[in-house]
């Protein structure tokens, strides 16, 4: 009675265990292979662990502008979405595990150069992206070039969580500023709403708008930028479609502001407290959700297109 009752349960185990053999063979994984790889990921996650505490400061900076910077308070979304995003590939990941590549040794070197240029030079965007290029060193040096590769996509991704020199942001905020402010008088006028521009400045005949550097919608334009790139690697498998939203996202966010600082003007001549304040900022809100649907919406016509075109002869 005893053994009949067994029986099924070492036939389940032994099941268990053909599948699981099955699975490691699936992505190329013998059963020493797998040690191997467990001793090196051990090594791995141990030298990441003296990686972090080495980058505490910079990190800790780092999550502090994140919070406090609207530009780039999306920095903590980017990390979180390229983990989601190596994980969804981990097959793939785990069967181009490779014999260790002596080279990372040279990234590893060449990224601690960067930190060192960037700490002593207090230059945060070098000293940031060090650690990029130090995760870079270390998974080729442990894992090989194969796996960096199968990597890369989510790897260069992490970029856009780093925030850009201030001397960069400001070159990209002022023509964003002098281009948003000519659209929108040109659209007043058009409207038939007598408008007066000097650079930034424009004026109405019962209200002086001031396209100042946090409504040049630079804001915008970064967060819409990280969207499509992160909508891109998700639903569009095509490399040329997904640099086509990238590219369209830009003149879509220009306009968009143009349109907001449009509608700041018009109800500003009646209300005061449109052009500011709560009202001022939640119009900022609908603008972008606006522009994300219209970016959306361009990628579905792009795809519907490319179905509904004829199919050349083979």
């Amino acid at each position: 009675m005893e053994e009949e009752l067994l029986r099924p349960m070492c036939q389940m185990s032994d099941q268990t265990v053909i599948r699981s053999n099955l699975n490691l063979g699936e992505i190329g994984l013998t059963n020493s292979r797998v040690a191997l790889v467990v001793v090196r990921l051990a090594a791995f996650v141990a030298t990441a662990t003296l990686v972090t505490l080495l980058y505490a400061h910079i990190l800790r900076r780092l999550v502090e502008q994140w919070i406090q910077d609207p530009n780039y308070s999306h920095g903590f979304f980017v990390p979180v979405f390229c983990l989601w995003f190596a994980w969804q590939k981990r097959r793939s990941i785990l069967s181009a595990i490779s014999a260790p590549a002596a080279t990372g040794l040279v990234v590893i070197l060449a990224a601690l150069m960067m930190l060192i240029a960037g700490v002593f030079g207090a230059e945060l965007y070098l000293s940031r992206t060090s650690l990029l290029f130090l995760i870079a060193g270390l998974v080729i040096c442990f894992f090989g070039w194969r796996i960096f590769r199968t990597i890369l996509l989510p790897w260069s991704i992490l970029f856009l969580a780093v925030p850009l020199p201030a001397i960069i942001l400001n070159q990209i905020s002022l023509p964003l500023q002098l281009d948003a402010s000519r659209l929108a008088s040109a659209m007043l006028t058009l409207l038939g709403v007598p408008v007066l521009r000097e650079g930034n400045i424009i004026a109405l005949p019962s209200l002086t708008l001031d396209v100042a550097q946090a409504c040049s919608g630079l804001h915008s334009l970064v967060s819409l930028i990280t969207l499509a790139v992160l909508y891109g690697c998700v639903f569009e498998p095509k490399l040329s479609r997904r640099l086509f939203l990238i590219f369209v996202a830009i003149p879509i966010a220009v306009v968009a502001n143009a349109f907001r600082i449009v509608g700041a003007g018009i109800l500003g001549s009646y209300w005061r407290g449109a052009a500011e304040g709560f009202v001022h900022l939640f119009s900022g809100v609908v603008i972008f959700i606006c522009s994300l649907v219209l970016l959306l919406t361009l990628h579905s016509a792009m795809r519907w297109l490319g179905k509904s075109a004829p199919v050349g002869p083979s």
